[in-house]
């Protein structure tokens, strides 16, 4: 049966697979927890490359760091430009 025929049989495979999740992580001892952040931030780190060598269309793993930082940067700013301003606002 496809999950995507019906949508109940969909919603019930998503609850069921978040039920798993979060009885599994409940079972986890804290070391266990912090192992698994440190494979996600790995994991993260290698899609951020990997999507930045395919923006700048390279395989060079230096040149991808330098434009996963130039990303990082945009980011900084953008945040960082609602919170700061070159005037006064007015009173």
């Amino acid at each position: 049966m496809n999950p995507h025929d019906h949508p109940t049989a969909l919603r019930d495979l998503q609850e069921s697979i978040y039920r798993e999740k979060v009885l599994r992580a409940r079972a986890m001892t804290p070391e266990e927890r912090l192992d698994s952040i440190w494979d996600l931030s790995d994991m993260q780190f290698e899609l951020m490359l990997a999507g930045a060598l395919d923006r700048i269309d390279s395989s060079d793993r230096s040149a991808g760091w330098e434009e996963v930082r130039r990303g990082l940067d945009r980011l900084e700013r953008a945040r960082d430009h609602r919170f700061y301003s070159s005037s006064r606002p007015a009173a």
